[in-house]
């Protein structure tokens, strides 16, 4: 071991996970796809969630804040609720999941290859592991930010 380096450094996770780009199906209807790239993101400092970006070829992409929880556990079960759901296909030729976002407005169906997502969010609990997601937050700012209470930023 060099001088400069420390047996704990040596040892250490790097504190950053590239984005994920991954080409994905989105199911216009039942028998036609259309091509979609999405980017994911991973951000040690909000970890319970991951920021997927749907680009689109032209003009802004659409952006999705999704738990990073439902993404891992949807590539082997059901998954989510309400807007979003993540569960995986019937055995293929590619193991892959669907990807259910909806709102008032839309719905989107998309397949996602789950052996290239499956990794990234490994790396990513390698990091923040799922136990631990969570011990960070300002619960107290975050409840008096709910109900409004005395300290609230704008009063």
């Amino acid at each position: 071991m060099h001088p400069d380096q420390s047996p704990l450094r040596a040892r250490s996770a790097p504190r950053h996970v590239p984005p994920l780009l991954l080409d994905i199906d989105q199911m216009l209807d039942e028998f036609s796809r259309q091509a979609v790239r999405a980017e994911f993101r991973f951000d040690p400092d909000t970890p319970a969630v991951v920021t997927v970006e749907f680009l689109a070829e032209r003009g802004p992409g659409v952006i999705w804040r999704i738990g990073r929880q439902l993404l891992h556990r949807g590539l082997t079960e059901m998954s989510g609720f309400s807007d979003v759901r993540m569960w995986p296909t019937l055995s293929g030729e590619r193991p892959s999941s669907w990807l259910l976002l909806e709102t008032q407005e839309m719905e989107a169906l998309f397949e996602l290859p789950t052996a290239e997502l499956a990794e990234w969010l490994d790396a990513t609990y390698r990091i923040i592991p799922d136990e631990t997601e969570l011990d960070g937050l300002d619960w107290d700012g975050f409840l008096l930010g709910l109900t409004g209470g005395p300290g609230v930023p704008g009063e």
